[in-house]
């Protein structure tokens, strides 16, 4: 995998990411690391009498309520340890790979077609690209793609350019379905150029 987009991680105070956006994890689940947990119980903390006790206090027990804002906290971390659970380290890096190889097949989609252009190489499963004729064209491909219903793609600037963005991430995406929005891609492109 991309080890470079990790160097220099093990000098963060802090990291974060959403299993719910590619660890086949339902929505509202995030992962948080931090180097010096005391830091941030110490900023977050509230701590009234009703809300002390021994095994907080000793540290024998971390009390995830001054990790953040708010008091209370719903158990989200349980919705990842079954995916954990039921896919193991290699079911999780199987999809993965997959989902980094497909990005990898539609960014040599999007080099090889003289309309359009790959903004950067994609390191993971995120493609940008976005067509040479301009803005325009750019918003009215991603409006027409969208209100079909058939794909879901989203947009950026880059280079204060609009950039489509195709993210490869859900669980039962194939090479076909990749090779259909590609197509679905193209002949939108053409039909918004003729006319």
């Amino acid at each position: 995998m991309c080890v470079e987009i990790h160097q220099g991680l093990e000098l963060a105070d802090s990291y974060c990411f959403n299993p719910h956006k590619w660890m086949l994890t339902n929505f509202d689940c995030t992962c948080f690391y931090v180097k010096d947990r005391a830091q941030l119980i110490h900023a977050l903390s509230i701590m009234p009498e009703f809300l002390k006790n021994q095994a907080s206090t000793s540290g024998k027990v971390i009390d995830y309520r001054d990790w953040q804002i708010s008091l209370g906290r719903r158990f989200r971390s349980l919705k990842l340890w079954f995916v954990i659970r039921h896919y193991g380290l290699e079911g999780l890096q199987y999809y993965i790979r997959k989902h980094i190889a497909l990005a990898q097949e539609f960014a040599e989609c999007v080099k090889s077609h003289p309309r359009f252009e790959l903004v950067v190489n994609p390191p993971l499963n995120l493609v940008c690209f976005r067509h040479k004729l301009g803005d325009a064209i750019n918003e009215k491909i991603i409006n027409t793609i969208n209100s079909s219903g058939k794909i879901y793609l989203t947009s950026t600037k880059l280079e204060q350019k609009l950039t489509l963005r195709m993210s490869i991430g859900q669980a039962t995406t194939d090479k076909i379905h990749v090779k259909q929005a590609w197509q679905l891609i193209c002949q939108t492109a053409e039909e918004i150029e003729n006319n």
